[in-house]
């Protein structure tokens, strides 16, 4: 009798400070990348815009010079890096698509070193030091996952974690990991007031689509202060990987960390057999979720 294939994959997250000089940030995330494969892990994921430290705190056209096209530069260093890992990773990227056209893009990458496509960030924040409508143009290739060596992934970006929608539609087309490269942190004069909540409330929802869909999240967070030394953004860090009920499996701390875990897929069939959300949908009843609002 054959032995069934193996349903365990072995996951790494790579959060760090992000310095000024883009090749120096590179730098930073290959060497992470490394020690995680060095730990067994076969999927690795990035922080979001991991070239750079966040720019859009600002407005300021001089940024657009830290775009790039993807395949590009980065996607080079990359694949040639998974190839000789033999390691999936997940690379958040700003994008130069056209001439005054750029997105918050993801770069997905098989541990043979192909490019296997992208996923261009849908939500797209406009809060204060989060001016990223003044960067980046929404994304239009919607929600979906790629076959990778390790398993079926879905890549989304920060923003996008708040909305159950985006993360329904990318479980729906197949994923069994939901992979969230993020840039998110505490305003300092907020920090003492409101920071424990906003914290709490990133992980909750995340812990809830994880649990809604019956797929495993992962969250990879950038840590330091960034910006204003008065001000700016502290990062939080607090990267995790919750799995299809909810639990928390591995979570990092505020200072540069990389976290690996090992996971077991075949829980995501367990998960919905046992909640059967999918099966349960009401989707002839939802066709009010494509308004606005219900006036």
């Amino acid at each position: 009798m054959s032995t069934p294939p193996s349903t365990s994959v072995t996951l790494g997250l790579v959060q760090h400070r992000c310095a000024v000089d883009p090749e120096e940030n590179m730098r930073k995330a290959v060497a992470g990348v490394r020690d995680a494969a060095a730990r067994g892990a076969q999927i690795v994921c990035l922080q979001e815009l991991f070239r750079s430290q966040y720019f859009c705190q600002v407005e300021d056209h001089r940024y657009f010079d830290l775009a790039e096209p993807i395949p590009g530069p980065s996607t080079a260093t990359l694949t040639a890096l998974a190839a000789e890992l033999g390691v999936v990773i997940v690379a958040s990227l700003f994008e130069k698509r056209a001439e005054g056209l750029y997105h918050n893009t993801a770069a997905i990458i098989d541990a043979d070193g192909r490019y296997l496509g992208k996923y261009r960030k849908m939500h797209i924040p406009d809060d204060p030091q989060y001016y990223e409508k003044f960067y980046f143009t929404p994304g239009d290739l919607g929600f979906r996952s790629w076959d990778t060596r390790f398993g079926r992934i879905g890549v989304l970006v920060c923003w996008d974690q708040w909305y159950p929608e985006a993360a329904r539609l990318t479980a729906l087309s197949g994923a069994q990991i939901l992979f969230y490269p993020t840039a998110i942190g505490w305003l300092p004069p907020e920090k003492a007031e409101h920071g424990a909540q906003q914290q709490g409330a990133w992980e909750t929802i995340q812990r809830s689509h994880a649990i809604a869909n019956g797929v495993y999240v992962v969250a990879v967070n950038r840590v330091g202060h960034e910006g204003d030394p008065a001000s700016g953004i502290e990062f939080w860090g607090g990267s995790f990987v919750a799995d299809p009920g909810g639990r928390i499996l591995v979570k990092g701390g505020e200072a540069d960390e990389v976290l690996t875990v090992t996971v077991d897929l075949g829980k995501v069939n367990v998960s919905r057999t046992h909640w059967p959300f999918l099966r349960d949908r009401r989707i002839d009843a939802y066709q009010d979720i494509t308004k606005r609002y219900l006036d």
